[in-house]
């Protein structure tokens, strides 16, 4: 069993940056990969960032060169670096965790999620 508690939303504008982060519960945090996700009113959940047990990395075309993800494993945590920050980012993000996940941007493949962290962009 994992759980995980997101942190680092909050409202800021356009420009900006914010740091994510998710610490994790459970003695085999190095052995799932991880997700971030985010959801905005209307539309589907999707993944913006990934990273695979192996460390390899994942990152929606829309966030590249924009945000970066890292994990920790031995703190069990992962963090989300968001710069640039635009007005569409704006969202509920979650963070995920997935064992054996065959598809990182694939949110049916994740067990785990966090309860969510509401990131506002202003305009």
């Amino acid at each position: 069993q994992v759980q995980l508690i997101e942190s680092g939303g909050g409202l800021v504008q356009v420009g900006d940056s914010l740091r994510l982060s998710c610490a994790a519960s459970g003695r085999t945090f190095r052995d799932y990969a991880m997700g971030w996700f985010r959801q905005a009113p209307g539309k589907e959940r999707e993944c913006v960032a990934a990273v695979r047990s192996s460390g390899s990395t994942y990152y929606a075309e829309s966030v590249k060169g924009r945000f970066t993800m890292s994990r920790d494993n031995a703190q069990n945590t992962a963090s989300l670096q968001m710069n640039s920050l635009k007005a569409e980012d704006t969202a509920v993000y979650f963070c995920a965790a997935g064992w054996i996940v065959t598809n990182v941007a694939r949110s049916y493949d994740y067990h785990y999620w966090g309860q969510g962290t509401q990131v506002t962009v202003s305009s």
